[in-house]
C-alpha cells in the first residue's frame, strides 16, 4: 500500500513525497482512512511506529477547507511534554507546506506574549501541553468552542503525569459535538474510563500489543552494583560500538551528575531535563540531533515519543519506576525499520524494578556478562597531566606548600638553624613588662580588694559647678544594692 491510495489530496502528497515517504506504517495505513472519514479513534501502537503522522497528514486535509478566527482554534493537539508539542510542530510545517494552514505551539518555559498574539490572530492548529493551555484559559486569552477536533496523543503518559483532571476540564470546554482522536502506547484502566466518557463509538486500532517491545531493538541487562554502574557504562560506551546514545536516568541530579562524569571521562555529553528552562532544553536536543554531541543523558521528559534519527544505543542508568517507561525509553532507538540496542543497568536496589519490566513485557531479559579493564577507564582531565609528567621532573617541581610560604617549608629547616631561646622559663619570664603574681603579692600597697573598694567609694564632688555628682550612668552602683 501506498500513501496515494490512503484519500489524501495531492499536495499533501508531494509534501510526504518531498519528505522522503513513500510507504505509510500498520498505523498510518489504518488511522489516516478512518480520520479522514471524521470517526473517533483509539489508536494503540508502540512507541517509533509513526503515529504522530497518522494524525497529523489527515488533519491537513481536513483543515485546508475552513476560516479561522481569533482566539478560537479550529483544532487542539494536547501533549504531555514541551519536548513533544515541538516535535509535533515540526512535523505540521514539514507535512502543511503547500496549505495555508497556521499553527500556534502553546508551551511553558516561554514568554506569553508571541503565543497570546499568535492566537489573536487566528490559528487552525493549536498544539499545547495541559497546563499553559490551562494557564491560558482561565486568563480568559483563548475560546475553545470553535474546536471541532480534538487529538490526545500519549494518553498514558499524560496519565503518569498527572494531567487526566485537566483533560477532563478541557474536553468539558469543547463543542459536543466534535472528532477526538486518542493515541497511546498502552491502555491503562483510567485511559479506557477517559476514552468511553468523551469519545463516541470509536474505531479501535491495535498495530501491537500493548507494552510490547520493538523487535529490531536488542535488549540486555547488566548486573552491577549502585557504585559501579558509571564504570560499567563507560565500559559499554567504549567497547560496544556506539555511535549515539541516549542514556536515562530516574532522578534529574542523577542526570546533571552523569553527564559531567562522562564529560570528566572524555565523552561528548550533554543532558536534558525537568529542571532546564525550555531554550536550555532546545538548544541540548538540537546539539544531539546535529552531532555536537553523541550522549545526551535525559530524564523521562525525553522518553516519550522523541524521534531522533540514528540512535544506536539506549541505556537505562536506572531501571525505571514505572514499567510503562521501560518500553517507551529503548523505542528511542531501532526506530523506522533501523536496528538498536539496549541496556539495562540493575543494582540489587533495582530488583523489583526489573521484574515489574520482565512482568509487563512478557519474557526475561537476557544478562549480560561485563569484564571491565580498569587500566583504560582514567579521567580524561587536565589534573591528571601532573601525574603523568617523569618522576626526575616532578621531583625538580617546588612543593607548593613552599612555594606559597607554608608551613610545611618552615619546618623543613635544620633544626640546628632555627633560632630558639635555651634560657630557663624563670629568666625567660623577666621579659615581661607585667610583673609575675608572686611579685605583686610582695608589694606593700597591693590590696587584693582594689577593686571592690573601688566601687565602694562615693563620688568626688565635682570639681566644677553643673557636674555630675552621682553615679556614673551605664555601671553598676553597689552602694544602692547594698541598701
Amino acid at each position: 500500500m501506498k500513501f496515494a491510495d490512503l484519500g489524501l489530496s495531492d499536495e499533501l502528497l508531494k509534501s510526504v513525497l518531498d519528505a522522503g515517504y513513500d510507504t505509510p506504517t500498520p498505523i498510518q495505513a489504518q488511522a489516516i482512512p478512518a480520520v479522514l472519514m471524521m470517526k473517533d479513534l483509539i489508536g494503540i501502537a508502540q512507541t517509533g511506529t509513526g503515529k504522530t503522522a497518522g494524525f497529523v497528514l489527515p488533519m491537513i486535509d481536513i483543515l485546508a477547507h475552513g476560516r479561522r478566527r481569533a482566539l478560537m482554534p479550529r483544532s487542539l493537539i494536547l501533549e504531555p511534554t514541551r519536548e513533544l508539542a515541538a516535535q509535533v510542530a515540526e512535523n505540521f510545517e514539514k507535512y502543511g507546506k503547500n496549505h495555508d494552514l497556521k499553527m500556534a505551539l502553546l508551551i511553558g518555559g516561554v514568554q506569553m506574549g508571541d503565543q497570546v498574539k499568535a492566537l489573536q490572530d487566528g490559528v487552525d492548529v493549536l498544539i499545547a501541553t495541559p497546563g499553559r493551555l490551562m494557564d491560558l484559559f482561565e486568563r480568559g486569552k483563548i475560546l475553545l468552542t470553535g474546536c471541532d477536533l480534538l487529538v490526545i496523543d500519549e494518553a498514558d503518559r499524560m496519565l503518569d503525569m498527572g494531567f487526566i483532571p485537566d483533560i477532563e476540564t478541557i474536553c468539558s470546554k469543547l463543542p459536543a459535538q466534535r472528532q477526538t482522536l486518542l493515541f497511546s502506547a498502552t491502555m491503562p484502566p483510567p485511559i479506557k474510563k477517559l476514552a468511553d466518557k468523551f469519545l463516541t463509538n470509536p474505531k479501535y486500532i491495535e498495530v501491537a500489543r500493548p507494552a510490547s517491545n520493538n523487535a529490531n531493538i536488542a535488549q540486555f541487562k547488566v548486573s552491577t552494583t549502585s557504585r559501579g554502574k558509571r564504570e560499567v557504562l563507560r565500559h559499554l560506551l567504549r567497547t560496544d560500538n556506539v555511535s549515539t546514545a541516549i542514556i536515562f536516568a530516574n532522578r534529574k541530579t542523577t542526570v546533571r551528575e552523569l553527564a559531567k562524569s562522562l564529560q570528566r571521562h572524555g565523552f561528548s555529553a550533554g543532558e536534558i531535563h525537568g529542571d532546564m528552562d525550555q531554550s536550555a532544553r532546545n538548544a541540548e536536543l538540537q546539539k544531539f540531533k546535529d552531532g555536537v554531541i553523541s550522549i545526551l543523558c535525559a530524564s523521562d521528559v525525553a522518553a516519550r515519543g522523541l524521534d531522533v534519527k540514528g540512535v544506536s544505543h539506549v541505556f537505562n542508568f536506572d531501571t525505571p519506576w514505572h514499567p510503562d517507561d521501560y518500553v517507551h525509553r529503548i523505542g528511542r532507538t531501532g526506530r523506522g525499520g533501523a536496528t538498536g540496542r539496549a541496556f539495562t543497568l540493575v543494582s540489587s536496589e533495582d530488583a523489583e524494578a526489573i521484574a515489574n519490566v520482565e512482568k509487563l513485557t512478557g519474557g526475561k531479559i537476557p544478562e549480560l556478562k561485563v569484564e571491565i579493564d580498569k587500566s583504560e577507564d582514567r579521567p580524561a582531565r587536565t589534573e591528571r597531566k601532573r601525574r603523568e609528567e617523569p618522576a626526575e621532573e616532578r621531583s625538580e617541581r617546588p612543593e607548593r606548600t613552599e612555594r606559597r610560604g607554608g608551613r610545611k617549608a618552615r619546618d623543613e629547616q635544620p633544626r640546628e638553624e632555627r633560632a630558639r631561646d635555651e634560657r630557663p622559663r624563670e629568666e625567660r619570664a623577666v621579659r615581661q613588662e607585667r610583673p609575675a603574681r608572686s611579685e605583686r603579692a610582695a608589694r606593700p600597697d597591693y590590696n587584693p580588694d582594689y577593686r571592690e573598694d573601688r566601687r565602694q567609694q562615693p563620688s568626688e564632688p565635682p570639681s566644677k559647678p553643673g557636674e555630675w555628682n552621682g553615679p556614673i550612668p551605664g555601671f553598676l552602683n553597689v552602694s544602692a544594692l547594698a541598701d
